[in-house]
């Protein structure tokens, strides 16, 4: 270790860990910004609920699930920050093509492109920075990066509101989607590749590149019983936070009578600020619990998740825009607490060559149960309940949808009873 401590200095560290949030940051604004589109969509383009659920999910999801292992093999045998930097090049080019679109099946391939252009990032970063930041700061790091989640929504939500509103929803997408190009030249030209292993103490030698296969990372990660209760309660917990933060703009039009700027800007807020606060308060906690009982890395969310659904069911049926905004706060912030955690352990738990595959492994399960049936999930329902309710009937469907959190925190409580072994049997090599 001592030979590799001078090679990545504390400030190279940090400004990596910075970059890699501004990327993640544009990867969730051009991820969601469909959402706060979907009225003026739907209108111009003549979509069902339940195709704009296809849209805002199903036709991005399914690309970005399943390309992020193949990408992810790449990265454990190749340059991470040029796959990082070629990736948002492509996203953010498919995004600026998505305001070209003139029916349903024109976005639908524009928003696949962003689903494959995004599916190269996140497991490149998470095994950069788990090259770069020990077990006893991994959750933190990891929550760190993962702040481009709600920092992403926030600014697409303000941006793709108050852009939709005064130029309409197809020049919406070309300003958040061109400047990504830009970024993705800063990442070629100023970002470097970390040693692999550093953190963990391993020569260059003991952190080869990895030639194991998708399938034997699938069968080492699925042969850890923390790690399929991980992915089961994570995959539940996105399956609730997509369908709401996709369907939430929506409601607050349909119900609350808010303009596209309105919504934009109040649940950008909301989903921004709590948002971000929940994912470093669920880092910090999970460190700071799980150094004294490695359990409770994971019970920290089982709590959290748990205090959030009667908050949730609340938000939907009060009367009051501001009460419903003033109450979202809460599982909001809550429902971030998995993030940091859930992707440290999984880093923890994965041999070094093959953290990017691990960490794709973990983001497919996440995004099949969550992102593919999420949104279009809410939108059926929300179609079958407007019969008796009207426009309504988004707001019944979404108030059931925080109770899945209760399911989702009985699998986080399983998978921290067999952290403690699963993690002695990954440092021991077995």
């Amino acid at each position: 270790m001592t030979a590799l401590q001078p090679v990545v200095t504390d400030a190279v560290k940090r400004y990596t860990l910075g970059v890699l949030v501004v990327v993640y940051t544009f990867n969730f604004i051009d991820r969601q910004i469909l959402s706060i589109l979907i009225e003026p969509i739907k209108a111009d383009l003549g979509v069902s609920d339940f195709g704009m659920g296809l849209l805002s999910g199903t036709a991005f999801a399914i690309f970005y699930a399943t390309l992020g292992m193949p990408l992810a093999l790449i990265a454990d045998r190749w340059n991470r920050r040029n796959l990082i930097g070629l990736s948002l090049a492509i996203w953010s080019g498919m995004t600026a093509l998505s305001g070209l679109a003139m029916n349903f099946w024109q976005l639908a391939v524009a928003r696949i492109g962003v689903g494959i252009g995004e599916a190269g990032c996140s497991p490149s970063a998470h095994s950069m920075l788990a090259d770069l930041y020990p077990a006893k700061e991994r959750a933190t790091a990891l929550g760190i990066y993962s702040l481009g989640i709600p920092i992403g929504i926030m600014f697409g939500l303000f941006a793709g509101g108050a852009i939709a509103d005064a130029f309409g929803w197809r020049i919406a997408f070309f300003v958040v989607g061109i400047p990504g190009l830009i970024l993705s030249a800063v990442v070629f030209l100023t970002v470097k590749e970390p040693p692999r292993g550093l953190a963990d103490g391993h020569s260059p030698s003991l952190a080869a590149p990895n030639h194991a296969s998708i399938i034997e990372v699938f069968r080492f990660l699925a042969a850890r019983r923390s790690f399929v209760q991980m992915g089961i309660g994570g995959g539940l917990t996105a399956f609730v936070g997509y369908g709401l933060v996709t369907w939430a703009p929506t409601f607050f039009v349909r119900s609350h009578d808010m303009s596209l700027t309105e919504a934009g800007f109040w649940l950008g807020l909301v989903l921004g600020i709590p948002g971000g606060l929940g994912i470093v308060a669920g880092g910090w906690f999970s460190d700071r619990f799980g150094a004294r009982d490695t359990r409770w890395y994971l019970w920290v969310v089982v709590i959290a998740l748990a205090a959030g659904v009667p908050l949730s069911a609340a938000a939907f049926l009060v009367e009051a825009w501001w009460l419903s905004l003033l109450l979202l706060c809460f599982p909001v912030m809550l429902g971030n607490f998995y993030q940091g955690t859930t992707f440290a352990q999984t880093q923890g738990l994965a041999p070094v060559r093959m953290r990017a595959v691990a960490a794709a492994i973990l983001l497919f399960v996440l995004n099949f149960i969550g992102f593919i049936f999420g949104p279009p999930a809410v939108g059926i329902l929300s179609d079958l309940l407007a019969g008796s309710f009207g426009d309504d009937g988004l707001r019944y469907s979404l108030f059931t949808w925080g109770f899945v959190n209760l399911w989702a925190a009985f699998h986080f409580w399983r998978a921290g009873i067999h952290l403690p072994g699963d993690l002695a049997r990954s440092a021991e090599g077995q």
